[in-house]
């Protein structure tokens, strides 16, 4: 896998006439886990959207190794980019394995009919997230938890060089949001993909993150280590409340409180 960086520089980005951030400036490399925060509405979401090539900036550029993202194919760009949606809508019949094997499409020919080569490919995401048990089950029968992990692996069959995830532990109970949490830094620290990550939850994004983007009024208001961006007064003036932060008993990483 040729290890890619993903770049954000001065972008501007907006829907039709309204703009929702800008002065963007953001780089993903190999190997490290950058979480994006923020309150609800305030461009998470958007943020991921433009990374994948989904949402074109109206300012500012982003490069894919070295080369505009506008300019690369849609294909071109799945090859590299694989996004996991906040919800996404399966039909409850697909198996796991006709699931994953949907993250070969950007490898397939004009016939779209998938090879042995594929199938293995797609086997191998399954292992890696602990899946390989569910590839004949339905997607219907299985726990929050064992989606989300078929989803992630349904991204890790593209191949990518970096992964997009846009709260992928949303609905999941504390145990499956710690496996699925623990299976993307896995995937950072020993495969080496650079990994965005959208959460809700602070406390998460302090456990299993390298560095943080704290999102406020369209902007990156704050970039940095999660003990640097965690703090009291910051996270009190983008989010409107008192909030007290101490160190976590077992993790040695800041724990919010409000």
């Amino acid at each position: 896998m040729v290890m890619t960086s993903l770049c954000m520089e001065n972008v501007t980005l907006q829907y039709g006439d309204i703009p929702v951030l800008k002065n963007l400036d953001l780089t993903l490399v190999p190997g490290a886990v950058v979480g994006v925060v923020g309150p609800n509405g305030v461009g998470k979401s958007t943020m991921i959207n433009a990374l994948s090539g989904a949402l074109p900036p109206t300012a500012g550029t982003i490069t894919l190794n070295g080369v505009n993202l506008k300019d690369l194919s849609p294909g071109e760009r799945a090859r590299e980019i694989a996004v996991v949606p906040q919800a996404a809508r399966l039909p409850a019949a697909f198996t796991a394995m006709e699931v994953v094997l949907m993250g070969r499409t950007p490898y397939l020919g004009w016939l779209g009919r998938e090879d042995e080569f594929d199938r293995e490919i797609a086997r191998s995401a399954l292992e890696r997230t602990s899946t390989g048990q569910l590839a004949g089950r339905r997607m219907g029968e299985m726990s929050g938890g064992e989606q989300q992990r078929v989803l992630i692996a349904r991204a890790l069959a593209q191949s990518p060089s970096i992964l997009l995830l846009d709260e992928p532990t949303a609905h999941l109970d504390l145990r499956h949001q710690d496996e699925v949490l623990n299976l993307v830094r896995s995937l950072a620290l020993g495969e080496g993909l650079a990994v965005f990550i959208s959460l809700h939850d602070l406390n998460l994004v302090a456990r299993f993150t390298d560095r943080i983007a704290l999102l406020s009024n369209g902007r990156i208001h704050q970039f940095g280590k999660p003990e640097d961006v965690l703090q009291p007064d910051i996270l009190a003036g983008v989010y409107g409340l008192k909030i007290l932060v101490t160190t976590h008993p077992v993790h040695g990483t800041p724990l919010v409180l409000s």
